[in-house]
């Protein structure tokens, strides 16, 4: 697992017991993790009399440590080994790591199904309605003469119940030129997942 410097130093941090005690310690990890699983907000760090006792500026460092190796953790799918590992890098007394590898396992399944859903993706076309305008004037010229095809694509995107549809207006030579584009796209995609 590769943490930046700026984690490390955070870590490093949060295993000094001069600087993070102990009683601060076990609050502060299962406070971070229910953060992460959004069962309470950042101001629970606040509202915790062991962790104000923190400074303040040690405790970002330490909290934004944390949540770095808690999410490249569970991203990097690490076992309690590799964790420890890494926090005996960052100089953690046994006792810290057992306890806070007791509470990244506890809510390890919790944090993988959060980051299974976290994510972007666009939205998929899934249905097209059109239909077609003429305009005989509008209002900078008197006579315009031609015709517009109104587009509405329905889309849907993951984890969201209805899709937002997307609208727009073309002439013929724009809605040629679409189709065509789009045909290139479908055929770069079956040579691609061909390969």
């Amino acid at each position: 697992m590769e943490l930046s410097s700026v984690a490390i130093e955070g870590l490093n941090l949060c295993g000094d017991s001069s600087r993070v005690g102990d009683r601060s310690f076990r609050n502060l990890v299962p406070i971070t993790l229910d953060i992460l699983v959004k069962k309470q907000d950042e101001d629970a760090l606040k509202r915790d009399e062991d962790i104000s006792s923190v400074d303040s500026a040690t405790l970002k460092q330490v909290y934004a440590g944390l949540v770095t190796m808690i999410l490249e953790a569970i991203k990097m799918d690490c076992d309690s080994s590799s964790l420890s590992s890494v926090l005996e890098d960052c100089k953690w007394g046994t006792d810290r790591i057992e306890y806070f590898t007791k509470q990244f396992l506890d809510y390890k399944p919790n944090l993988e199904a959060l980051l299974a859903r976290t994510g972007s993706s666009f939205p998929h076309v899934v249905d097209v309605d059109w239909r077609l305008d003429y305009y005989i004037k509008n209002n900078q010229m008197e006579k315009v003469n031609k015709p517009t095809y109104l587009i509405t694509l329905k889309t849907e995107e993951a984890g969201k119940a209805k899709g937002e549809d997307v609208q727009f207006s073309c002439t013929m030579e724009q809605l040629q030129d679409l189709v065509g584009k789009l045909k290139d796209a479908c055929k770069s995609v079956e040579k691609a997942s061909n390969n």
